[in-house]
């Protein structure tokens, strides 16, 4: 994963005293550590910075309000396409491809599956291209997550379906999320190319698109509590790099 703790600088009071504008609307100047009694936000904001760096399961949760260029845009899809998520989604798709015998061009065995997981991969890849990248790129929209801090279960299902047809440009303004819903759209026509002929109609991609679209809004509601669940899925990593 490729995201970086922001550096922070602090000032120290020297011989002159300089007398706080209290009518200033310029943002408080980052402090140079985060000290002890650091609120739960910031906290929160170290594991993620964690816990992208070292599990590779979301690379896209977001750890710093700046906007992406276009290549950290590329360098996103890049690792969303092999992160954690994205293969262990690809791993359970496969398997219900072959027990329902979908896409049944690909056979069963062995073998079958290899085809179902790769077309998996493929999909997600191509989806990320489109949708994490290039769309993202073109329209100035931002395609990380942004999780909420100590969310309620509605709250966060209500957020996780929110962010599917809602996102921030890189100004940080929520927008219609254009390239989110038709980027996988994209994805989907793009595997008409190499997925079995029979699974290549309109209705089928359409399925496909459905798909894509429900497993982000479970995915989603996962990221609002990946920070939460790694403190218990890695306990002996609770503390953020330096």
């Amino acid at each position: 994963m490729l995201c970086a703790c922001p550096l922070l600088f602090s000032t120290s009071a020297g011989s002159q005293q300089v007398e706080p504008d209290k009518k200033s609307t310029l943002p408080d100047a980052p402090r140079a550590q985060i000290p002890p009694n650091q609120s739960r936000n910031q906290q929160r904001v170290q594991l993620i910075i964690y816990v992208t760096r070292r599990s590779y399961f979301f690379p896209d949760l977001a750890t710093k309000p700046a906007p992406l260029s276009a290549k950290g845009k590329f360098e996103l899809f890049l690792n969303d396409s092999i992160s954690g998520h994205a293969i262990a989604g690809s791993a359970a798709g496969a398997g219900l491809d072959q027990a329902f015998n979908w896409y049944a061009g690909y056979g069963q065995g062995a073998a079958g599956y290899g085809k179902r997981f790769g077309a998996q991969m493929a999909r997600n890849s191509s989806n990320n291209f489109f949708g994490t990248f290039l769309l993202a790129t073109i329209l100035r929209q931002d395609p990380r997550f942004f999780v909420h801090d100590n969310p309620s279960f509605w709250g966060a299902v209500k957020y996780s379906l929110h962010r599917i047809v809602i996102t921030r440009d890189d100004s940080g303004a929520d927008v219609v999320n254009s390239s989110g819903l038709l980027g996988p759209l994209a994805g989907e026509a793009l595997a008409n190319t190499y997925l079995p002929i029979e699974s290549r109609t309109v209705g089928n991609t359409l399925v496909r698109y459905a798909g894509d679209i429900g497993w982000r809004a479970s995915g989603n509601l996962l990221r609002e509590y990946w920070p939460t669940l790694s403190r218990h899925l890695l306990p002996s990593k609770r503390t953020a790099p330096h």
